[in-house]
């Protein structure tokens, strides 16, 4: 009988797992744990308290800290990092989403320590991964993403679930900014755009920088053409992400992956993203959507939307980023790693 994986999954605490409304890290630790059930796999989920998971759940903070003020982050990431260690001869095979400080504990167990890096807060984070480097298993989240002065054991893109997305063949009116609000996401940028091509705008995200937020949002929102929607749920996102006739991703930094953009080309709505980062990984210039430079040639893009074909960019997406993909790939490696067959 082939053997059963156990599997202890670290997800951040900043957010519920899955969260309310904004949390990718959080996501992508639910559709991972989710998908390994259903595939059998033994997994104990290190969350918080409100976790909603069919894995067994070990909580040590009750909520998230991003969601409660009153719970120390310190405090909590010590005590959660520490439980998953001290359980760990319980599993094959710890797999971490939070980032470099459990890279610290590794040497302290025998079990396999696997690394989702999600992407680099800075450069100054970087010597703990390079300390760790011979001891644990990074896993890329896009070749772009890849350190120079790392080893990764893998590249795996994130994985969405396709049924919670449906497909729209018509392009809607509005053009849809979805993301924090923050200089490096480019709300700004958005708005110049809708405003040069006469355009509906809408953004939702969470206000990360108020005062970004105040100089460069708030004072062109008129509730009509240009409007914000805060922090869109799950329950909202499909038909948000649908109902639009294109996504704007005009970004200004190295973007680790991007889950909105695949989200939106779920639905089949095209994206127009500066090339930055994982853009051109993810997005197929000219089939799912469009990389651009600059506004002028953003404007451009979006009137050449209507010639893509909305099947097609949400096919790629089932073709190339689907959560069955994504845990296949992650079984891949856990069983490599622990020497047995591929399935």
């Amino acid at each position: 009988m082939p053997k059963t994986l156990r599997v202890g999954m670290i997800a951040p605490i900043s957010w519920r797992v899955p969260p309310r409304h904004y949390g990718p890290w959080e996501r992508v630790v639910s559709v991972l744990t989710e998908g390994l059930v259903a595939r059998g796999v033994d997994v104990t989920l290190f969350a918080t308290a409100d976790s909603i998971t069919t894995a067994r759940l070990h909580a040590v903070a009750p909520g998230g800290y991003s969601e409660d003020p009153t719970l120390d982050a310190k405090v909590y990431e010590g005590l959660h990092i520490a439980a998953a260690f001290e359980r760990a001869a319980s599993f094959d095979v710890l797999h971490n989403h939070f980032d470099f400080l459990p890279l610290t504990y590794s040497r302290l167990v025998a079990t396999p320590l696997v690394t989702t890096v999600h992407g680099f807060s800075s450069e100054a984070i970087v010597p703990v991964y390079r300390a760790y480097n011979d001891r644990v298993q990074l896993v890329a989240i896009s070749n772009a993403d890849r350190h120079r002065d790392l080893t990764y054991a893998a590249t795996i893109y994130h994985g969405i679930p396709m049924d919670e997305f449906t497909p729209r063949e018509q392009p809607g009116d509005y053009l849809l900014y979805f993301g924090r609000i923050h200089p490096e996401k480019g709300a700004r940028e958005a708005i110049e755009l809708a405003r040069r091509c006469g355009r509906r705008l809408l953004l939702a995200g969470i206000v990360q920088d108020q005062a970004y937020f105040r100089t460069w949002v708030e004072p062109y929102l008129d509730g009509e053409r240009i409007r914000y929607l805060g922090s869109v749920g799950p329950a909202e996102r499909d038909a948000l992400l649908g109902g639009a006739f294109a996504l704007l991703h005009l970004i200004s930094f190295a973007e680790p992956f991007g889950l909105s953009v695949v989200e939106a080309m779920a639905t089949g709505t095209p994206v127009i993203a500066y090339a930055f980062g994982s853009m051109p990984e993810i997005i197929e210039d000219g089939v799912t959507g469009f990389l651009v430079d600059d506004l002028d040639a953003a404007e451009a893009a979006l009137r050449r939307v209507t010639a893509l074909d909305r099947r097609v960019v949400r096919a790629r997406v089932a073709a190339r980023f689907s959560a069955e993909r994504m845990v296949d790939d992650y079984l891949r490696l856990y069983r490599t790693l622990l020497g047995l067959p591929p399935h």
